[in-house]
């Protein structure tokens, strides 16, 4: 149940960072989930299960949430610097990363968790615990308090239900404006002169409505801010002093900056500015982290040494996988890296070294920091950033800089991304599991499960998900491309495999419009049109340009239907990093310019990070974010005057809050519209599916005025609306409330 959870919920977190960059913990939903549906098999004649058994969905379960973070934080890169986003490769690393973070946290357990108990809080593994012990059967509540107990016992239940509502609304609400389009997904509206450009708009999705409530409101105030910096000032501004230019403005090629929309202004100027606040807010905050770094560092070194004291004959709820599993999985590990062709690290050994030393380096530091401020303000993104910052740095120094080396640079940071995020994750469950009393040993087999399942699982749905979202762009019939008369790539360019050049066909919803079976390029440069993968005929002539699902820059097809494409904006940061330093190809003055609004925000004591976030995304993602922080805020500040709250610590408040209905709704919003969303871009890889929803979107272009039409845009917003107060309705318990008795 934990593994299938565990899927469920990696899919919902690998939708979520390839839109937003983040993702939520997955920990509570599981275990809330696992309650419901074993109390319901109950009723059928099944067992319900005990506290421990629970612990072991849940320890299970939440090993999917951190490889899909890992997953899409770095292997969309590959696209982004001209790859193939190939199967066994993101399976490769997803697999070696989850698995050697694990065991890589398994030797600190005794000195983290039991030794520093008291010490290191473990925010979001000793919520999770209380939600067990609530839930805890008769048998367990035997030496308490009965009645309390029960009473506990009931909220946690009604908890299980509000996650499993909030589900169902999410995926009826996203499903259906997906499929049907009964509503506008993005609500807009775009000023004129004398404010040209400015816009604002808002994403019809619940998953970012509970993202928003989940972060809190000064997170989503934080991130929503960035996007109105980009789209009510630097979008504005581009058009008002660029308007004049009589020729493109570089990096841009083909367009005049007067004949520009905002989102072709955001996709070749912001972007840049964008990653450059995020890069720099990434090294700030790793650099802030030092000092916790550090101390990490030598407490880690120091438990490491200390577990090896360990008796062998401790008590059950003692009981670690044993060292010689441990260390032989480890180096079982580093082989399978170093033999792999797909990462480019055959026999490599500084790769492998790099891999080790950062690896044991971060998972160590992502344990202990876990247990200080929680998995949210881990900074899982910025030792992934300085990973591959160093790797490229030490490939740069010993001449490494061939356009494979990037793949080389990238499964060294992806493998060690995994890794952290997986160590952090595994300290909170072995946090939980020590608090209710669980044998360390099977969690730790039951998430080594979990992380292998999900790893397989999460490969194929990252692939189809971008090839959902990949548009095939005829070359000779767009204006964006000006290959001249005569152009032709040289076989020497074609992508070749066993050294024959590779060949592929149309996929998706166009399969049949063209059968023909091209030759593949990867075009780094931006000559005569924008670089991608271009499939091109026997004579070197270009056909289409494979815009992927993944930061690809055309969201509709030559029909004018659209498609689900996602940002990626972590993973295009990682891209920009490798390509900066190994091939010195970056606009480095808009870079710059980022920059600067990351350390203009540092001075001023905001968290640059989170506002760098905003400004790349685009703000029809940040406002719902921003909605849903609102709401979080007036939720809270209600919750906060009632009588058995009066006395509760800012800290207690917190914890109280974060396991209240309102949480548990927003997390179904989350679940349930991003498997939505997941379902919809499996959809889309069918031709003929794909040609009813054509009908479906045809139809509500001409019929359905909440679609299209003059109103449309307001009426759009209606059922957002009513999304968003049924949200603040929970979480002040006015409705879906237990019934007394």
């Amino acid at each position: 149940m934990g593994t299938l959870l565990g899927v469920v919920f990696g899919a919902s977190s690998l939708y979520l960072v390839l839109k937003v960059g983040l993702t939520v913990s997955a920990s509570i939903p599981v275990a809330v989930i696992s309650i419901t549906l074993f109390r319901v098999l109950s009723k059928f004649g099944l067992r319900d299960a005990t506290i421990l058994e629970h612990n072991i969905v849940q320890t299970a379960g939440s090993a999917g949430e951190s490889i899909a973070f890992g997953l899409g934080v770095t292997m969309p890169a590959i696209l982004i610097l001209g790859f193939d986003l190939e199967f066994t490769r993101v399976m490769l690393v997803a697999v070696l990363g989850g698995l050697l973070g694990i065991l890589m946290m398994i030797p600190l357990r005794r000195a983290l968790i039991v030794a520093q108990h008291g010490y290191l809080k473990y925010p979001e593994g000793t919520a999770c615990a209380e939600v067990l012990k609530a839930a805890a059967s008769a048998e367990s509540r035997a030496a308490a308090h009965t009645g309390e107990k029960a009473a506990v016992k009931d909220e946690a239940e009604t908890g299980g239900k509000i996650i499993i509502v909030g589900f169902g609304i999410g995926f009826l609400y996203y499903g259906v404006q997906s499929l049907f389009k009964s509503w506008k997904e993005y609500p807009t509206k775009v000023f004129g002169k004398p404010f040209e450009a400015a816009s604002i708009s808002i994403e019809n999705n619940p998953a970012l409505l509970g993202v928003g409530y989940i972060i809190g409101p000064r997170i989503a105030s934080i991130i929503f801010a960035g996007g109105v910096l980009s789209y009510l000032m630097l979008i504005p501004a581009i058009k008002y002093f660029g308007s004049g230019w009589m020729t493109p403005l570089a990096p841009e090629t083909t367009h005049l900056i007067k004949d520009m929309t905002v989102t072709q202004i955001q996709k070749g100027y912001i972007l840049y500015i964008g990653a450059g606040a995020v890069a720099a807010g990434g090294i700030i905050s790793l650099f802030r982290s030092l000092p916790v770094i550090w101390s990490g560092l030598k407490g880690g070194l120091a438990d490491f040494r200390g577990s090896k004291a360990a008796s062998t004959n401790a008590p059950r709820t003692d009981q670690d996988l044993s060292m010689k599993f441990v260390l032989g999985g480890i180096i079982l590990l580093l082989l399978v890296i170093m033999i792999a062709p797909q990462l480019n690290l055959q026999w490599n050994i500084l790769g492998a070294l790099l891999i080790v030393a950062f690896g044991f380096l971060f998972v160590t530091v992502s344990s202990r920091l876990t247990g200080e401020v929680g998995s949210s303000s881990n900074p899982i993104s910025g030792m992934t950033v300085a990973t591959l910052l160093l790797t490229c740095l030490v490939f740069l120094l010993i001449g490494w800089t061939a356009p494979p080396y990037f793949v080389t640079a990238l499964s060294i940071g992806g493998i060690v991304c995994i890794a952290a995020s997986n160590g952090g994750t595994t300290s909170q469950d072995l946090k939980t599991g020590f608090l209710v009393g669980s044998t360390p040993k099977y969690q730790q087999i039951a998430i080594l499960v979990g992380a292998l399942v999900s790893a397989l699982a999460l490969g194929p749905i990252l692939l189809a998900m971008n090839q959902a979202g990949t548009i095939y762009v005829p070359v000779a019939q767009s204006k964006d491309f000006t290959f001249p008369p005569g152009f032709h790539f040289t076989p020497d360019q074609y992508v070749t495999s066993g050294g024959a050049p590779k060949h592929e066909s149309l996929q998706g919803g166009q399969a049949s419009s063209d059968t023909t079976a091209y030759n593949i390029v990867h075009k780094t440069t931006t000559d005569y049109g924008p670089a991608g993968r271009y499939l091109v005929n026997d004579q070197g002539v270009p056909v289409y340009l494979a815009d992927p699902g993944i930061n690809g820059i055309y969201d509709k097809q030559a029909d004018g239907s659209s498609v689900p494409k996602f940002t990626a904006p972590k993973a295009t940061l990682m891209s920009y990093i490798i390509k900066g330093i190994l091939s010195r190809e970056l606009p480095w003055g808009l870079v710059l310019l980022g920059v600067m609004i990351a350390i203009v925000l540092e001075l001023s004591g905001i968290p640059s990070l989170a506002f760098a976030v905003g400004v790349y995304l685009p703000i029809s993602t940040s406002a719902p974010i921003f909605i849903g922080g609102v709401v979080r805020f007036l939720v809270d500040k209600y919750l906060r005057k009632k009588p058995e709250h009066q006395n509760l610590t800012e800290e207690q408040m917190v914890a109280e809050t974060d396991k209240s209905p309102g949480v548990l709704l927003a997390s179904g919003y989350i679940a349930g519209g991003t498997l939505a969303g997941v379902v919809y871009a499996f959809l889309n890889l069918k031709e003929g599916i794909v040609n009813k929803l054509r009908g479906f979107e045809e139809w509500a272009t001409h019929h359905n005025p909440f679609f299209e039409g003059a109103h449309s845009d307001l009426l759009g917003l209606l059922p957002f609306l009513v999304l968003t107060i049924l949200l603040y309705l929970v979480g002040r318990e006015l409705v879906l409330k237990p019934r007394d008795g």
